[in-house]
């Protein structure tokens, strides 16, 4: 997958740059907007940013897809992830610090002249763990997003791969500066990431997943050329051994690591864990107001699933016992093999089929894009979290991806699995960022976007699906949406937990287990991703959007009236009118998610 570290670089790093609406609700202004002398320039200042981030992201490019005439030689370049190509984006962000698109900006820009370890901003400390680092991107990458349609596209595929020794060495170099700083992973992480490391080095050259990616895309469209042998003495001679020197340095920093997970132990740790707040949720929320509130969401969804349990017999022990019961439960199991993986696989693609067939009942705009439902790769899927999304490209040539991690299917019982493909997938994820994508705007306004905002859709999407009756013959599912609720108001008290109450590792995973039912390893896998203070994202603010959306004239009652479409679209213009008013009265985060529940 591309890490949220890497789109940072092109289209979340001028996140701020779109602060100016979501793409439904301009969607009416925006041939008006455009017209206008004012409106022409905006635009225009817009593509010159793109322009320079896309200049200086060559894989932002391949990401999006736009890699292309002029831009067609990027294919064979990686960017510049070194100590001085840090500096260099930091200096880029500085200079786009206009009135119009300050805010997201100014609070980046700020970070990182605050803090100088971590690459750029807040919320991610660490260059290399089990979830960053050149390793742990790359391969994947380039099985699944380089493309290869004739023979200049191979060779840029080998040009590339003949890069990815360097940015291992980068990595490694931003490290050891981090390192001199007392900026370590916790030992947990190092561990994971060793695994991973070693997984992938153990693997002959020949038969990576790097080599075999190039020999298909060729075979797939007849391409002459021994790239086999070629893209083999790259990985040899370049990739591993730099592996090897980062395989090193992450040994020698597991000898110096401490246990401690929180950012407090970090230089400025408080106010680097504020300051990551601020740039997830787009709030002033402090860690005692996210602790209650995710304790107060903990309250609210036990005592929901409580009365739904009792509806089905389940009565003994507390809530979070009765869950462990259904996660043991064999029925609800996959078998854990290939073919096991591969059914459950083909019953999620089920499972969005069923509700993208319902989407016009509910939805006036629909995603032109595909949606591919993949594995998390092996060598990735120790330290991966459960599920995620990867947008496609913006020409729709290759489609969204869903991942979800098959480690072990006792991790994901059949009752899990609906609200994930939800948020994961459609109306969640997919449905809103492909929308984006599709949309008449300027380039910038496409790709870019608050985490805040993108998992507020999610969220609210899985409320949506309950809505829509996609629950109504399906009692465990139910279950499931509302323990991943659940699991969100977890995250919460985990994340200011361990950033700013100083909670153990330990502490934090039982608080998890007992709380959800999870079985250990599932539990302890999520719990080590915060280290990065970023989980609170769009949770925190989930108990506020979702009440306001249903004080609203849109609300649950409205979305289920018959003529939904006609009704929607007769209201779009006083609604936008009535929600600028509300944004001078709401949180940022708020704003967004007000204009969501109600498009």
């Amino acid at each position: 997958m591309l890490h949220r570290r890497d789109i940072l670089k092109t289209g979340t790093a001028v996140a701020a740059l779109a602060a100016l609406g979501t793409p439904l609700a301009r969607a009416a202004e925006t041939a008006a907007a455009s017209a206008s002398p004012s409106g022409a320039a905006l635009n225009k200042l817009f593509d010159q940013f793109m322009t320079e981030n896309l200049d200086a992201s060559p894989i932002g490019a391949t990401f999006l897809g736009i890699d292309t005439g002029p831009r067609a030689k990027q294919r064979g370049e990686i960017d510049d992830n070194s100590l001085a190509g840090y500096e260099k984006a930091k200096a880029l962000t500085a200079s786009q610090l206009y009135e119009i698109v300050q805010y997201g900006l100014q609070i980046q820009d700020g970070d990182n002249k605050k803090y100088n370890y971590g690459g750029e901003g807040a919320g991610a400390p660490y260059i290399v763990s089990q979830l960053t680092g050149s390793y742990q991107q790359f391969p994947d990458f380039l099985a699944s997003q380089q493309p290869v349609e004739n023979k200049d596209d191979a060779e840029y595929f080998l040009q590339r791969l003949d890069g990815v020794g360097l940015a291992l060495d980068r990595d490694s170099d931003a490290v050891r500066h981090d390192v001199a700083l007392g900026v370590i992973p916790p030992d947990f992480a190092l561990d994971k990431a060793l695994t991973q490391m070693n997984s992938l080095r153990s693997v002959d050259a020949g038969k990576s997943v790097m080599v075999e990616a190039i020999v298909s895309k060729a075979k797939a469209k007849n391409i002459p050329g021994d790239w086999e042998a070629r893209a083999t003495k790259i990985v040899a001679e370049k990739i591993y051994p730099a592996l090897d020197r980062q395989i090193a340095l992450a040994k020698d920093m597991r000898s110096k690591a401490v246990h401690d997970a929180g950012v407090w132990r970090l230089p400025q740790g408080d106010a680097y864990y504020a300051d990551s707040v601020i740039a997830a949720t787009t709030t002033n929320m402090s860690p005692a107001e996210i602790h209650k509130t995710g304790l107060e969401v903990v309250a609210d969804y036990t005592a929901r699933i409580d009365a739904d349990m009792k509806k089905l017999g389940l009565t003994k022990g507390t809530v979070g016992e009765r869950l462990r019961g259904m996660y043991n439960d064999p029925k609800f199991r996959y078998p854990n093999t290939d073919e096991g993986k591969e059914k459950l696989l083909a019953d999620l693609n089920t499972k969005i089929q069923k509700v993208r067939t319902r989407l016009p009942e509910y939805y006036g705009v629909l995603p032109k894009a595909d949606l591919q439902i993949k594995r998390v790769p092996k060598a990735t899927e120790a330290g991966a979290p459960g599920g995620y999304y990867q947008p496609g490209s913006l020409d729709g040539k290759r489609p969204g991806m869903y991942y979800i991690n098959l480690r072990d299917t006792a991790e994901v019982p059949s009752w899990t699995l609906s609200t994930l493909s939800y948020h994961e997938g459609i109306p969640g994820h997919h449905m809103q960022l492909s929308i984006q994508q599709e949309t008449d705007l300027p380039l910038i306004r496409k790709i870019s976007g608050f985490t805040a905002y993108i998992e507020g859709w999610a969220l609210y999407s899985e409320q949506m699906a309950d809505e829509m009756g996609m629950y109504a013959d399906d009692p465990w599912g139910r279950i499931g949406y509302m323990h991943d609720a659940m699991f969100r108001g977890v995250r919460l008290v985990v994340d200011s937990g361990m950033h700013a109450m100083k909670w153990s590792r330990e502490k934090a995973v039982k608080y998890y287990t007992d709380t959800l039912g999870d079985l250990d390893a599932s539990a302890i896998t999520e719990v080590e991703r915060y280290w990065a203070p970023s989980s609170t994202s769009g949770h925190s603010t989930r108990p506020s959007w979702c009440a306001a959306r249903c004080r609203s004239p849109f609300s649950t009652r409205w979305w289920t009236a018959t003529s939904r479409k006609q009704k929607r679209d007769n209201k779009v213009s006083r609604n936008l009118k009535s929600t600028e008013r509300r944004r001078q009265k709401c949180p940022a985060v708020l704003f967004c998610l007000l204009r969501i529940a109600r498009l």
